[in-house]
């Protein structure tokens, strides 16, 4: 029987802090957002000065990320090369931000964030899954 690795409260609290830091210290209002595997939420934080449309997009970016199992700018990256048809896609947060959280190669959740630039809110996210111990990226 294989195992694998899960999401605990205690790695949800260690990259929440995390990503929450960061973005303090670069005085970034975001949305973040945590999601098990199938895009659930397990957590949502909106900082103060993020915009309330934050909250969705920080939560479609971590979706996208989860369950497209990589990083949500690969899909914005693909529909601007020319590739529409993505649009049909059944995601909603194609925009740089989601991150999956990986581990030994399964993708087990993600963190997703929204309010700043894009290249900023993939940032945070992936600042949050670094206080995992474990390198954050695409599978």
């Amino acid at each position: 029987m294989r195992t694998r690795a899960v999401l605990t409260d205690e790695d949800i609290e260690s990259m929440a802090a995390a990503a929450i830091a960061h973005a303090r210290a670069n005085a970034w209002p975001v949305t973040i957002a945590i999601v098990d595997e199938g895009g659930h939420a397990l957590f949502l934080r909106r900082l103060d000065g993020a915009g309330a449309a934050s909250a969705e997009m920080a939560l479609a970016k971590a979706r996208t990320a989860a369950m497209g199992r990589r990083e949500s700018k690969v899909y914005e990256e693909v529909i601007r090369q020319g590739r529409t048809a993505f649009l049909s896609a059944p995601f909603t947060g194609m925009l740089e931000g989601g991150v999956p959280v990986i581990v030994n190669g399964d993708v087990i959740g993600a963190v997703g964030v929204s309010g700043v630039k894009s290249d900023q809110d993939a940032a945070v996210a992936r600042a949050g899954i670094a206080a995992l111990g474990i390198e954050p990226g695409a599978a």
